[in-house]
């Protein structure tokens, strides 16, 4: 099934036949789509009345550097600022990402979107479209702060969804403008960047995403269109039983499978659940690479609709909110964000 994005902070009347498209089964959000929560909620009942309710709404608002809705939002700091609060008190820092997710999902639920696609449990280790959204270098530590961020989305009604599979931290190229390659073992891979995806699997986790990133020792595709590591060290070896989604078919990384119809169809016979088709210029090739009768929506995708949410004046009424935020936000001025 297919994720489509949006131009704008309407629908257009070309875009409204996608969201009744039976492999459509819903719509990430970006920046280009967001005003404020007044026009977000609306945006989120047009898609939900054209499209139906079983459509999933999702947005990157993972904070620092990513963060699609900022105004009328609490702005989060970035993971790797709880990371350096770790090396100096850890039950502090698991604290604090426990409260960081629980604003990001308790304030988007009361907005009308389903999930977020976090945590980031890649390694920090300079990639460069990693940076600041990774916790820390240390897998021992990523594992620990990415399975507090899964229960503190869990608290906030929110499934959550780990990126990027196997591990992006550890190489240099950015998939968004540039193909990456990553030349170490499985047995390296295994041991480092693994872990955090393993750990947060235990904690039940309904999603994870995979990198674009290339493995040559393991399989000469990209993860996301690689059998191998999807179905034999994902599902099989860590025994991952919920939704694989894909990174977004435009990414430059993302060419080495051709044509946008030819990506769409490889993730999928990869073993994706869910392509991310993030630009609309791209959603009609991507539909027409998808049967006009592809079922209903597969449990391990209806598992990532989010649970009844409060009302925004609820949530803003709740003294604990007040306490997480001024938590939180504190890491901005502390300078670690």
């Amino acid at each position: 099934m297919l994720m489509i994005g949006v131009a704008a902070l309407e629908l257009a009347e070309h875009e409204k036949p996608w969201l009744r498209a039976p492999c459509v089964a819903g719509v990430l959000l970006f920046a280009r789509n967001y005003q404020s929560r007044e026009q977000l909620i609306a945006l989120c009942e047009s898609i939900r009345e054209i499209g139906g309710d079983h459509l999933l709404i999702a947005v990157d608002q993972e904070g620092g550097p990513v963060q699609r809705f900022r105004d009328g939002f609490t702005r989060l700091p970035p993971l790797a600022a709880i990371g350096a609060v770790y090396e100096q008190d850890a039950d502090e820092a698991i604290r604090l990402a426990e409260e960081h997710a629980w604003v990001m999902a308790s304030e988007l639920r009361a907005s009308g979107v389903d999930f977020s696609f976090a945590p980031v449990v890649d390694l920090a280790r300079g990639n460069a479209a990693i940076g600041l959204r990774a916790f820390h270098a240390d897998p021992a530590i990523a594992g620990e702060l990415g399975q507090a961020y899964v229960r503190g989305m869990h608290l906030g009604g929110m499934a959550a969804v780990l990126k990027h599979f196997p591990g992006h931290g550890s190489v240099t190229g950015d998939t968004h403008k540039v193909a990456a390659i990553d030349p170490r073992s499985l047995d390296q891979i295994r041991r480092d960047d693994l872990r955090p995806f393993a750990e947060c699997i235990e904690a039940r986790v309904e999603a994870v995403m995979m990198a674009h990133v290339t493995y040559p020792a393991v399989d000469s595709r990209p993860a996301g269109y690689s059998k191998v590591w999807i179905q034999q060290v994902l599902r099989g070896e860590l025994g991952f039983t919920g939704a694989v989604i894909s990174d977004d078919i435009s990414m430059a990384a993302a060419d080495a499978a051709g044509s946008v119809g030819e990506r769409v169809r490889a993730h999928l016979d990869a073993g994706c659940d869910l392509v991310l088709a993030c630009f609309p210029e791209v959603v009609e090739e991507a539909l027409a690479a998808l049967p006009v009768d592809t079922g209903t929506m597969p449990a391990s995708l209806a598992a990532l609709r989010g649970a009844i949410g409060p009302t925004w004046a609820s949530l803003t009424d709740n003294p604990q909110r007040d306490r997480f935020v001024a938590r939180i936000t504190a890491l901005h001025a502390e300078g670690t964000a």
